[in-house]
């Protein structure tokens, strides 16, 4: 049986990935947030893989307070950027798929129309450079990672646009918000799913 780590499981993907571990029972899960593991303590990490016997880890650890980001810049990067490189680090080490959640801030926003893969990066702000800075160093450590790059996340768990305008809506006559945003909301269910599809096509590989 494979073991999969789960990083930053107390978030909305998290928890939605700690909801549908049910329907793998083909797979071991461990989960964590930093109360378990401080993903950004590269011994800690080691050791943790080692004991574990980590077969996959699926990294939803993440610094995302997008505005305070260009406050906290240092820890911004020490969670998005180091600590993606030390799990790449130890998932090589130990022969571990490893799958990376991003965002499409490693893009410039401007555009319109969906974004594909191949486009050019060009992130505006600290939260998307740090996660740009993050893919970049675990591709150059991993490069059989796999990133998933998601945006406008919303669940039942935590806090969210989409929950946040269903709110506002029972309780106001009229809604005010900017219009100069385009975005696609992705339910964090679906997402945790397809992850959990990819980390069993990558279990295979394993052997």
């Amino acid at each position: 049986m494979k073991t999969v780590l789960v990083t930053g499981s107390n978030g909305q993907l998290g928890s939605e990935l700690r909801v549908a571990a049910a329907s793998y029972p083909q797979f071991r899960f461990v989960f964590t947030d930093v109360q378990e593991l401080d993903i950004t303590n590269e011994v800690a990490v080691h050791n943790f893989f080692a004991a574990e016997k980590i077969d996959v880890v699926i990294n939803c650890a993440a610094y995302t307070a997008v505005d305070k980001a260009e406050e906290e810049e240092d820890l911004c990067y020490r969670i998005n950027c180091n600590a993606v490189e030390i799990l790449g680090k130890a998932a090589a080490g130990f022969n571990a798929a490893i799958l990376h959640v991003s965002t499409d801030y490693v893009f410039n926003g401007k555009s319109y129309i969906p974004y594909t893969e191949d486009l050019p990066v060009a992130p505006a702000s600290v939260y998307g450079k740090s996660k740009l800075a993050g893919e970049q160093a675990l591709m150059q450590v991993n490069p059989s990672a796999v990133i998933v790059r998601t945006s406008w996340l919303y669940s039942s768990f935590g806090a969210n646009f989409v929950k946040t305008m269903l709110k506002l809506g029972r309780e106001r006559d009229e809604l005010r918000v900017v219009f100069d945003q385009v975005g696609t909301p992705t339910y964090a269910a679906d997402l945790a799913n397809a992850l959990l599809h990819i980390a069993g096509h990558t279990a295979i590989h394993l052997g």
